[in-house]
């Protein structure tokens, strides 16, 4: 049995036009917003509002709120950027979201799924440390980062 792809995308610097096109591009059907509260400062990237410009492209939404990252776990990640600290938080709260990441595994062998996050470099976001967690568990196989084009970090 092949274990299906899961895609991961990053939307810090993104236009929205560029990021739906590059969703479609890739063939996402599903959206998997692993953000813990699913709110942007930036246009277009709220739940509501990236539900609906999703929905009208075809492609499903879906908030995992349970892989977010915990808010204190942010917060000290905000302070200091030690991204091996928030590892080591954060896979301790993943260690605990069993259910969540068994459903986002059922997605993905039905859907061509796509886990979204803030950060534009995977290396420096907890989606890297969700989707090692689904490959260790043997629900996903490969595992592809999006690049939206002229997407920087800001």
């Amino acid at each position: 049995m092949t274990l299906p792809t899961l895609w991961t995308v990053g939307y810090e610097g993104a236009d929205p036009d560029a990021f739906l096109a590059t969703l479609e591009a890739a063939g996402v059907t599903l959206l998997a917003d692993t953000r813990e509260r699913a709110q942007s400062r930036r246009r277009g990237y709220s739940k509501t509002a990236l539900a609906q410009a999703l929905a009208d492209r075809g492609i499903g939404y879906r908030h995992l709120q349970a892989l977010g990252t915990p808010p204190p776990v942010r917060k000290a990640y905000k302070l200091d950027h030690d991204f091996r600290a928030m590892e080591a938080a954060y896979t301790l709260h993943l260690a605990t979201q069993g259910e969540a990441l068994e459903e986002l595994g059922n997605l993905a062998a039905r859907e061509r799924v796509v886990l979204l996050c803030y950060e534009a470099d995977p290396a420096e976001c907890h989606r890297s440390l969700i989707a090692r967690r689904l490959q260790a568990l043997g629900l996903v196989g490969e595992v592809v980062d999006l690049d939206i084009p002229g997407c920087r970090p800001t």
